[in-house]
C-alpha cells in the first residue's frame, strides 16, 4: 500500500479483491493445511488488503471495495465446503464494511460469479465439467 499510496497522491479509488484458490475435496478429507490455505488465500487476504487500502479509499473521497466471491458462498455444491465458506465469510464481511465505512464514503460491493474458467480450473475439469460442461 506504501507504493500504491505514493503513485496515486495517498489515494485509491478502487480495490478489487480478486485473489482465490480452491481444492475440491469431500469435508471429511481435507486437512488443516488445505483449511488454512484456502481460507487465507480467499478470506483473510482480501480481509487485511481492505483493512490497509481504507485510509486511501477515505482520502479519495469515494472509494470503492469489489470483492469477487461465488455462488458457491449462496448455494450448496458438493466438495467444496472450505471454499464455500470461505466466500459465505467475503460475503459477510461485505456488508459489515458496508455499513462501518458508509460514513467515509467508501462503497463496499461483491459479486458472485459461477463457474470461470481460469487455469487452476483446468486442473479440476473432471469436477467442473459434472457441474458446468463446458464448450
Amino acid at each position: 500500500m506504501e507504493t500504491v499510496s505514493s503513485q496515486f497522491d495517498g489515494k485509491l479509488n478502487i480495490l478489487i479483491n480478486n485473489a482465490g484458490t480452491f481444492i475440491p475435496k469431500e469435508t471429511t478429507e481435507f486437512t488443516e493445511e488445505d483449511f488454512s490455505t484456502v481460507m487465507t488465500t480467499n478470506f483473510e487476504s482480501a480481509y487485511h488488503l481492505s483493512q490497509l487500502a481504507h485510509p486511501l479509499l477515505k482520502s479519495a473521497g469515494n472509494g470503492n471495495i469489489i470483492f469477487i466471491s461465488s455462488v458457491a458462498g449462496v448455494i450448496a455444491i458438493p466438495m467444496c465446503s472450505i471454499y464455500a465458506s470461505s466466500k459465505v465469510a467475503m460475503n459477510q464481511l461485505t456488508k459489515n464494511l458496508a455499513c462501518e465505512w458508509a460514513k467515509d464514503k467508501i462503497r463496499v460491493n461483491t459479486v458472485a460469479p459461477w463457474v470461470i474458467r481460469t487455469p487452476l480450473l483446468d486442473t479440476v475439469e473432471v469436477y467442473t465439467h459434472s457441474l458446468h460442461p463446458f464448450p
